[in-house]
């Protein structure tokens, strides 16, 4: 994870490990090559987002135990693809997005303002938002 970069050009940083998230299941959102789906996207998932998914066949609330997969709820944070956030966002339920978390590679489906506008980080040093 050490070179590997988010949609700011800078390190990648975790997006969540309860549930254990990523294409390589390791808490992080790096996507390669060998991700053809591109889960580049770190995501706060919403119940509007779950079943947007559902109703277009991606069913991210149902476990798949085989896959250690216990299915998601709203305020779960998941590497999702970045077309199918993409997908989201067209529909009018894109989630929130942790931009620092958020792989490079989703620059290739999604641009970074439109990340931006459902940025939800909290910078290093939060007293700079007082």
């Amino acid at each position: 994870m050490s070179n590997e970069r988010n949609v700011l050009g800078e390190p990648l940083e975790e997006c969540g490990t309860d549930p254990l998230t990523g294409f390589h299941r390791d808490g992080c959102c790096a996507s390669g090559p060998e991700d053809t789906g591109n889960h580049s996207v770190c995501a706060v998932v919403t119940n509007e987002f779950l079943e947007q998914q559902r109703e277009s066949g991606n069913d991210l609330t149902a476990p798949l135990p085989q896959f250690g997969f216990p299915g998601l709820q709203a305020g779960d944070r998941w590497c999702v693809c970045a077309s199918r956030w993409l997908e989201g966002y067209q529909a009018g339920v894109a989630p929130p997005v942790v931009l620092a978390a958020t792989h490079e590679r989703a620059l290739e489906v999604v641009s970074l303002d439109v990340l931006r506008e459902h940025g939800v980080d909290v910078p290093a040093d939060p007293s700079a938002l007082s």
